[in-house]
């Protein structure tokens, strides 16, 4: 892939440092065979560009741009500071920094909320998304990169997933599927709990990659990859740990094998732990709440590497 950006690679990496990604765990429990059932459909390859939904673009960055251009010329561009309109009709794909979601929803009417945002952002969204009262809202995991505004995006295809990574959920996923094939990229249409266990191995990704990554000065993901594997391996298993008993689920086998061949897709990312809030912030509350009730902490490793960087 291309010198990226975190904003840009939706997995998305920016020129800056901004997150982590991560790589293991082989406790059967935590696991299950890979499925095909999880999968609504595979979107096929769009034939011509009428077949592209017209849609508003929340967002003129890289992922915003690159989007309006795998349209046929009549999407509408929401910029920093303008309305979302209530009369045009189709998706509203939200692509902006997740900062900037609040402001967001405050442009949009209230009525196209559940109905038609789709978010394209990268972390743990459930939260905010709840007490929004977005409980079903529409996502993607976009495994794509794009290196500069107005260059065409680069699919996140790794060996281990030749058929591409990127994801939509939702009564808008098969459009955005479409779209994203008119522009040469691959999606998957996901049902809700399939969904969830990607977006969840996502964040286990960036927030094991950019921690293990941080303590060693320098250091892409690449080599966190290839120099510190073991690393990599522990904290991807007690987070993945966690994150099953959290949400009460169980992953698919071969989750280190499918993150770390990623991790080799986007090799010369940088590391670094960044919107703590929305990644590694959730793996915090629930060791928190643990310790807050007398329990072990249920993701050591994370917790005293976080502290070594004082990040908390």
């Amino acid at each position: 892939m291309a010198t990226l950006s975190t904003s840009s690679l939706l997995w998305i990496h920016s020129p800056k440092p901004i997150s982590p990604k991560l790589a293991l765990f082989t406790a059967t429990r935590f696991f299950t065979p890979k499925k095909s059932s999880s999968i609504v459909m595979a979107a096929p390859p769009a034939t011509t560009a009428t077949e592209v939904v017209p849609a508003i673009i929340v967002g003129g960055g890289r992922v915003g741009k690159a989007l309006q251009d795998m349209g046929k010329g009549d999407d509408l561009l929401v910029k920093r500071g303008e309305a979302v309109p209530l009369d045009f009709e189709g998706p509203i794909l939200v692509c902006t920094r997740n900062d900037d979601l609040e402001a967001v929803l405050e442009a949009t009417p209230k009525s196209r909320w559940n109905a038609d945002l789709v978010f394209f952002q990268n972390g743990m969204l459930e939260p905010w998304l709840q007490s929004k009262g977005l409980n079903d809202a529409e996502q993607v995991l976009a495994y794509f990169a794009v290196a500069k505004l107005g260059e065409p995006p680069i699919d996140g295809k790794t060996d281990t997933n030749p058929e591409g990574l990127t994801a939509a959920y939702g009564k808008w996923a098969s459009a955005i599927a479409t779209r994203l094939n008119a522009g040469g990229l691959s999606c998957k249409v996901l049902d809700k709990e399939a969904f969830q266990k990607q977006m969840l191995e996502k964040l286990i990704w960036i927030c094991a990659f950019m921690l293990v990554g941080a303590r060693h000065p320098g250091a892409t993901v690449g080599v966190a990859e290839k120099e510190y594997r073991s690393e990599v391996s522990s904290l991807i298993a007690e987070l993945a740990s966690a994150a099953a008993a959290e949400k009460g689920i169980t992953f698919e086998e071969a989750m280190e094998d499918r993150l770390c061949a990623y991790s080799r897709a986007v090799a010369h990312f940088p590391t670094a732990v960044k919107e703590f809030k929305w990644r590694n912030g959730w793996f915090y509350s629930i060791s928190e709440k643990a310790i807050a009730e007398g329990k072990p902490d249920p993701c050591p490793l994370h917790t005293a590497w976080l502290k070594e960087l004082n990040v908390v």
